[in-house]
């Protein structure tokens, strides 16, 4: 099998990172972002909806989203589980997954995407009252999440989970899309930290 990626992709790096964690190995295809590679006749072929990360099985098979892709590995390899071991535990993870895709990765990459001068390209045209409107929104969930943190080591409960996975990417594009979390948010800075230390975070 191989896996469709870009370096600079943040959907790309959760499956990355979800890989180091299951201690699974794949061969990587380099899909340069900058390049437009993935609007070119035979990337769409791969992915009409001209996104990465793709995974191609074997046998042709062909799975788009960060998440879709990451269930067939739990699949595949169910330790560590990575989405929950019980009923509650998964319907949790999920949860905490969707609120971190919406409530922090959509967001920061909304602000990225429609402020940063090297997205000109890709994203057209850039809106700045939308980054503006984002950047809001990041700001007050920074505050949620340093409270729904309170108390437990990930954000799901006691286990590290595929959220996780998605925090640390959300938490690590406000780099580049030069958004501060506030110092006084000591739940959400101990927890990116400690996702940083992870083995699977170094990317």
């Amino acid at each position: 099998m191989k896996l469709y990626h870009s370096t600079h992709a943040p959907n790309a790096r959760r499956v990355r990172i979800f890989l180091a964690e299951k201690r699974i190995e794949v061969s990587f295809v380099d899909v340069d972002l900058a390049r437009l590679n993935h609007r070119e006749e035979s990337f769409r072929a791969i992915n009409p909806f001209e996104t990465v990360p793709v995974l191609e099985l074997d046998d042709g098979t062909k799975i788009a989203e960060s998440i879709a892709i990451c269930r067939y590995f739990e699949e595949l390899r169910p330790s560590p589980a990575l989405f929950g071991t019980t009923m509650i535990e998964r319907v949790e993870v999920e949860m905490w997954q969707r609120r971190v895709e919406f409530f922090l990765l959509l967001p920061i990459a909304q602000v990225f995407r429609h402020t940063h001068p090297a997205m000109g390209r890709l994203e057209s045209p850039q809106v700045p009252e939308w980054a503006a409107s984002s950047r809001a929104k990041a700001l007050a969930s920074f505050a949620r999440f340093d409270a729904a943190l309170e108390g437990r080591p990930f954000i799901a409960g006691e286990r590290f989970s595929i959220a996780d996975v998605t925090g640390l990417v959300a938490l690590d594009f406000t780099r580049p899309a030069r958004l501060s979390i506030p110092e006084n948010l000591r739940n959400l800075h101990r927890w990116r930290a400690d996702l940083s230390a992870r083995p699977g975070s170094v990317d």
